[in-house]
């Protein structure tokens, strides 16, 4: 049907930008029909073509900020979907794609025209419009959220989405410079990762250098120059290595194709920025692809490979035994080739090479029913599934992006369970990380863990191999830093919630505390204030539970005293003739969260101490001379009277200032002596005088003033101290 090209009703941008974009040809419908006719029937084929007539009249009058008629753009969203062979059913929301967002067509009126299934497709990929967000961040997290949410209903969606934001970049070179930078930035981080994680590489590659080229122009044509010019002197020696190892493949009676192999552009730049290497230093920019026959065949090359070129200890990986997280299955080997130079070689059947390249779209649910299909399909849901679960328990977008992107990036390590399953991991990850992969259950009460026998920390990082098993006790809790060495989405979330469930029960309790100590300073007990009262001061802050009155006091943000008053004396919160004394609040050092102890004195048992009051905090202990106390005399009424309990658990951290001569063994006889006395050292830091002599500073723990007292006397005779003294801020 004709399109009249009308301008879209919103203004259009100039664009400013030097980037060698190639021109995008316009798909016509006849040639996507074409397409389709090779792998669909004809109701299949029919059913798209409806799309498109319906596609074009919603769309009639409007034009991208190109210039050209919109249907163009969409019909070369299906035409990326077609190349893949998927089914009708997402080549007709491909098509659709945009009608929601951008057309006064409602979800109901295509669920009418064309079915459930594919008014389900259209809104996945929709983007949310109607809502204001607080920012562009926002928008974007809640945007991703909603596609991921649509995904693990139908993997589809993102297929679709993918082949949009491809088409998108191929043909930014409309929009203004900055804008551009933009969405290539979030493509890169977003769109190109999840085309990856799915397996669909040849998107992947594409979405990867098409941004790279966009944010950092000048660096991709400098590399796109050195690739051009390595490529002229390698031509004739890739042929020759080609020929031979079809010779030497034939001589084995293996039935095998081979292929030169080229990293792309974004994927060497990322090499060298992560290795630090100049690009003359890369040597795996050019490699070959064996496809054969069966799996048998590839372990059979990978021995006549072998055979003919030495193998690089450590750099054969199989792929095929253990695939990656998205399906994919190769065996990888780099060799020492013929020119004095290293060579990786991929070796794959015909079906796992399709796969390679499409990753989930190959072997698509809806067209076929093989195994391997269903089990990368099931993959691919349950890691959006974990990724839902862990976005249900994370409010702030920017926190779930993060969480997206480590997701996003698994530079893989693969390790064993006691049961011997593989599990796999991001590299980096921790047997932290590997406690809450079992369980979140068995994450929150895990206090060790053993790699191959051996008790290691939970910090401990997995490598490929490990046999791994935890530790657990019941009194384990998960602590604030755990989170600097979790790196799955799923273990830090997991920290962060059972954080806030501990950050909230403390909360609760210190603010009990506070209240009842305040209750019976103004000469009463909280047994003798009546319900009523409770209620009239819930309604007089506005708040409907009692806990979360005491949250608040907990953390600092409402001052005990006076919630006391008006809770004894009503809303006015006076009495004629008050006199109270507050009463002091034993520490015992198992307060929890919401009892901090200042980092300017450190404050330990047997010490005089004083409690303030702090917003988000609840209560900052400080030694009563502590310098920084005189600061907040202006705000009494933050303050507490504090005392330690006869009884006090923990061991607490103190400062100490080692005055010494500048002489060789004199830091390693300190640090004996500090062991020798059951305690550790947790920080140390080196300060030089004149070369002549040094102060140092030690971070130790002690269980009270009688423990340091020890510690200090044993430090004193050390050759070598001339002073030594705790610091107090």
């Amino acid at each position: 049907m004709p399109i009249r090209p009308l301008r879209r009703s919103r203004a259009s941008s100039r664009a400013l930008f030097g980037i060698g974009f190639r021109p995008e040809r316009r798909v016509l419908i006849s040639e996507l029909i074409s397409q389709l006719e090779v792998y669909l029937d004809n109701d299949a084929v029919s059913e798209v073509y409806r799309a498109y007539l319906f596609a074009a009249e919603a769309h009639e009058g409007q034009t991208r900020i190109s210039g050209e008629p919109y249907i163009y753009h969409p019909l070369a969203v299906a035409q990326l979907l077609a190349e893949k062979q998927l089914d009708s059913k997402s080549i007709s929301a491909a098509i659709l794609h945009d009608i929601i967002e951008d057309t006064p067509t409602a979800k109901e009126q295509i669920a009418t025209e064309f079915g459930e299934d594919i008014a389900l497709l259209v809104d996945g990929v929709s983007k949310i419009t109607q809502i204001e967000f607080e920012s562009k961040e926002h928008a974007e997290a809640e945007n991703i959220r909603k596609m991921l949410l649509a995904m693990s209903q139908d993997i589809r969606v993102i297929l679709i989405k993918l082949a949009d934001r491809l088409h998108n970049m191929r043909t930014l070179e409309s929009l203004p410079v900055e804008k551009q930078k933009r969405i290539a930035r979030q493509t890169l981080e977003i769109f190109a990762a999840i085309a990856n994680r799915l397996g669909v590489h040849s998107w992947n590659r594409e979405l990867e250098d098409i941004s790279f080229q966009t944010i950092y122009p000048k660096r991709y044509d400098a590399l796109a120059k050195a690739l051009r010019r390595r490529e002229g002197h390698r031509r004739s020696g890739m042929k020759k290595l080609r020929a031979v190892m079809e010779t030497h493949l034939k001589e084995g009676d293996v039935n095998a194709r081979v292929f030169g192999r080229e990293k792309n552009i974004f994927s060497i730049y990322r090499k060298m920025q992560r290795k630090r290497m100049s690009f003359e230093e890369i040597q795996d920019i050019y490699g070959f692809r064996i496809i054969v026959n069966n799996t048998d065949d590839c372990y059979r090359v990978l021995g006549r490979i072998h055979g003919l070129y030495k193998p690089i200890p450590g750099r054969v990986k199989d792929y095929i035994a253990i695939p990656k997280a998205n399906g994919y299955q190769s065996l990888h080997t780099t060799v020492f080739g013929a020119f004095g130079e290293s060579l990786e070689v991929q070796i794959r059947t015909e079906e796992m090479n399709r796969i390679a390249e499409a990753g989930i779209a190959a072997h698509w649910v809806y067209k076929s029913d093989d195994i391997t299909g269903k089990q990368s399909q099931a993959q691919a849901r349950q890691w959006l599934l974990d990724l839902l679960d862990t976005q249900k328990q994370v409010a702030n977008p920017s926190e779930f992006l993060e969480h997206l992107k480590v997701d996003l990036f698994p530079d893989e390590v693969y390790v064993f369970t006691p049961k011997g399953d593989i599990k796999k991991f991001p590299r980096g990850a921790t047997a932290l990380d590997f406690a809450y992969a079992i369980h979140s259950d068995v994450g929150n009460r895990c206090v060790g863990a053993r790699f191959n026998q051996q008790l290691v920390p939970l910090h401990t990082r997995l490598r490929n191999g490990d046999h791994v098993e935890v530790t657990t006790s019941r009194s384990a809790l998960p602590t604030p830093s755990w989170l600097s060495y979790a790196t799955t989405s799923k273990a830090r979330t997991a920290i962060r919630g059972n954080l806030k469930t501990q950050r909230r029960k403390d909360s609760v309790r210190l603010g009990k505390k506070l209240l009842d100590r305040a209750v019976k300073s103004l000469g009463t007990t909280p047994r003798r204030v009546s319900p009523t009262r409770r209620q009239q001061l819930l309604q007089t802050l506005h708040l409907e539970e009692w806990d979360e009155l005491l949250v608040d006091i907990g953390l600092g943000k409402r001052l005990p005293l006076i919630c006391a008053r008006q809770l004894v004396y009503g809303p006015q919160g006076t009495s004629e003739g008050e006199e109270f004394e507050l009463q002091s609040m034993a520490i015992e050092g198992v307060e929890g969260m919401m009892v901090s102890y200042g980092k300017c004195c450190r404050p330990i048992p047997g010490d005089t101490i004083a409690g303030f009051l702090t917003t988000g905090r609840g209560i900052v202990v400080h030694i009563l001379d502590c310098n920084n106390i005189a600061s907040f005399k202006n705000q009494p009424e933050k303050w507490l009277p504090l005392h330690w309990a006869e009884k006090v658990s923990g061991q607490y951290a103190v400062s100490l200032k080692v005055h010494v001569e500048n002489r060789p063994g004199v830091f390693a006889r300190l640090a004996t002596v500090v062991a020798e006395q059951n305690s550790n050292i947790l920080g140390v830091s080196v300060v030089e005088r004149e070369g002549l002599d040094q102060t140092i500073s030690f971070i130790i723990e002690v269980s009270d003033r009688k423990h340091l007292a020890q510690i200090m006397r044993g430090l004193r005779p050390v050759k070598g101290v001339i002073r030594l003294f705790r610091a107090k801020g």
